[in-house]
C-alpha cells in the first residue's frame, strides 16, 4: 500500500512540475492577419477566417515546438480535405499529420478527421462537413493524443524503435514547425492556439514501458501500408463496455464496428429498440452494424430502420432442418445428423438461401458443427465452395474472414477473391479478450488481399 501511494505521489509531482514549466498559451491567429505564417498557394483571410484552398498551405514562421498542446477550430467545406502537420521542416513538409476529412463518399474511407495518418487511421467521421469543430493535438514526451470536440480518438505512444516504411520515415517525434494544409478543396480555420509543454525523462520512461513493440505488430504495418484497419464484427458483451471498447481500440489502433444482436429472443427485438440504441450511439467513434439473427429478422425490422446502420450482416447458422427441427449449429444438442454428407449438403443449401436475405455481409462463413468441424476440408469440397461463392456473386454479398473460428479456409478465400468478392475482417467476440485480427491478417497476406478488396461501409451520418 505504501509503495502504491509513493508511486501515485511521484506521478502527481511529475504532472505538477510539468505544469509549472509550461510557457504561456500563444494565440497564433487573431482573426485579422496571418503575418506569423508562411503561406503557399491559395490562402486568404475573410470574415476572421483563414481559407486554405486546394493545395494551399500555412506554416508557422520562426517557431519550433517539441512538446505542445495545439487547439484548432476548423471546418471542411463541402468535401474539402486537409492535414494538420507538426514536427515538420520550416516549409511544413514531413513530420506527423492529423487528418481533416469528413468526406463519406471518398474511395479512401478510412482516414477520417482526427486520424494520425499512417499510424492511427480512423474509419468513422465523428463530425460533419461545413460544421465547425475543435481538434486538439497534444504531444508530450513519446505520447500523441488527438481529440475532436473533446472526445479522445487517438492515444499513440511512439516506441523506442517505431516501425516506419521509407515513405513515412519522417513520422518521428523530434520537434519542428506546425502547418495546416489543404490536400483537396477548402479547409477553413477560425482559431489556432498552442501551449508549449515540457516532458521529463521519468515520464518518457513510463511511456516507453507502455508502448507496443512495433517490430512484432501487424497493425502498425497495415496503417503504414494505408490498409483499412477495422474489425467489422464486435459486440458489447460480458466485460466489453462502451468505454472499454474505446480505450482498447485506441490502444491497439484497431477501429471497431459495433453490432447489436437484433432478432426474436435477442437484446434488440423491434424498430423502436433500434432507434433507442442508435440514438445512444450518436457521435461515438464506431462504425455501426446490425446483426440480423435467425431467419425472421428481415420481417422483424423495417427496411427504413435497417438502412440506418452502416451495413447489415447475418450468418447461416440458424435454420429449420429437413425434420422440422430449429437448428443452431453452434449448439450440439440442436444438431441432428443422420448422414454427414447429406447434412453438409443441407448446410450449403441453407447458406445459398440466406444470400437472398437483405443483408450486406455474410459472417461466420462456412461454419460447421462440432461433430464435423475436425474434417472441415473434407466437407468443404470445391463443388460446395463454388455453390456458395456463385450465390454470393449473384446477390452481391460480402465475405467475412472470421478470426474467432478461423474461417473460411485459404482455398475458399482465394476462390472468393478470384470471383471479385469484397471482404471484411471480423471477430465475433464473446468478451474483451479477442485478439488483433491475427487470422484475418494471415489470410490477407497469403491470399493477396488489398485495400481495394475490402468492403466500404455506406457510412451513415
Amino acid at each position: 500500500m505504501a509503495k502504491k501511494f509513493v508511486s501515485i505521489l511521484f506521478l502527481l509531482c511529475l504532472v505538477l512540475l510539468s505544469c509549472t514549466q509550461q510557457n504561456a498559451q500563444k494565440n497564433l491567429f487573431n482573426g485579422e492577419d496571418i503575418n506569423n505564417w508562411l503561406t503557399e498557394g491559395s490562402v486568404a483571410v475573410s470574415d476572421s477566417v483563414i481559407q486554405v484552398g486546394n493545395a494551399g498551405k500555412i506554416t508557422l514562421k520562426n517557431e519550433k515546438f517539441t512538446d505542445f498542446e495545439l487547439l484548432l477550430t476548423a471546418r471542411t467545406v463541402d468535401n474539402g480535405k486537409g492535414e494538420i502537420r507538426f514536427h515538420t521542416d520550416e516549409s511544413g513538409n514531413g513530420g506527423y499529420a492529423v487528418a481533416l476529412n469528413n468526406d463519406l463518399e471518398n474511395a479512401q474511407w478510412w482516414t477520417k478527421t482526427g486520424s494520425l495518418l499512417s499510424v492511427r487511421n480512423l474509419t468513422k467521421a465523428t463530425v460533419k462537413n461545413d460544421e465547425w469543430f475543435d481538434i486538439r493535438i497534444k504531444v508530450e514526451g513519446k505520447k500523441i493524443n488527438v481529440s475532436v470536440n473533446n472526445d479522445l480518438l487517438v492515444e499513440y505512444i511512439e516506441p523506442a524503435n517505431p516501425y516506419r516504411t521509407p515513405e513515412n520515415a519522417s513520422q518521428i517525434l523530434s520537434g519542428g514547425a506546425v502547418s495546416v494544409q489543404s490536400t483537396e478543396g477548402t479547409i477553413e480555420v477560425k482559431s489556432i492556439e498552442i501551449t508549449p509543454l515540457k516532458a521529463h525523462k521519468a515520464l518518457i520512461d513510463i511511456q516507453l514501458a507502455e508502448a507496443i513493440d512495433e517490430s512484432a505488430d501487424d497493425i502498425i504495418k497495415l496503417h503504414q501500408a494505408n490498409f483499412p484497419v477495422l474489425d467489422y464484427h464486435v459486440h458489447l458483451k460480458e466485460d466489453l463496455t462502451l468505454d472499454l471498447a474505446k480505450s482498447q481500440s485506441r490502444k491497439y489502433g484497431i477501429n471497431y464496428a459495433l453490432a447489436p444482436n437484433c432478432g426474436i429472443g435477442f437484446p434488440i427485438t423491434n424498430d423502436a429498440e433500434v432507434v433507442e440504441y442508435l440514438d445512444k450511439m450518436e457521435g461515438q467513434p464506431f462504425v455501426q452494424a446490425m446483426q440480423g439473427e435467425g431467419r425472421e429478422w428481415p420481417v422483424t425490422f423495417s427496411k427504413e430502420i435497417r438502412d440506418r446502420f452502416d451495413y447489415v450482416f447475418t450468418d447461416a447458422m440458424t435454420f429449420i432442418d429437413r425434420k422440422g427441427n430449429r437448428t443452431r449449429l453452434w449448439i450440439p444438442d440442436e444438431v441432428f445428423i443422420d448422414d454427414e454428407q447429406q447434412y453438409m449438403d443441407l448446410i450449403v443449401e441453407k447458406i445459398v438461401m440466406v444470400m437472398d436475405e437483405p443483408m450486406d455481409v455474410y459472417v461466420n462463413p462456412t461454419f460447421l458443427p462440432d461433430a464435423m468441424n475436425d474434417r472441415y476440408d473434407e466437407f468443404w469440397t470445391d463443388e460446395r465452395q463454388n455453390k456458395v461463392i456463385e450465390a454470393m456473386v449473384r446477390t452481391n454479398k460480402v465475405l467475412e474472414i472470421n478470426h474467432r473460428y478461423e474461417i473460411p479456409n485459404r482455398s475458399f478465400i482465394a476462390k472468393a477473391k478470384a470471383a471479385g468478392l469484397k471482404f471484411t475482417f471480423g471477430t465475433n467476440n464473446t468478451n474483451s479478450d479477442f485478439g488483433k485480427l491475427e487470422y484475418c491478417i494471415r489470410m490477407m497476406k497469403e491470399c493477396g488481399i488489398t485495400a481495394q478488396d475490402m468492403y466500404k461501409p455506406k457510412m451513415t451520418e
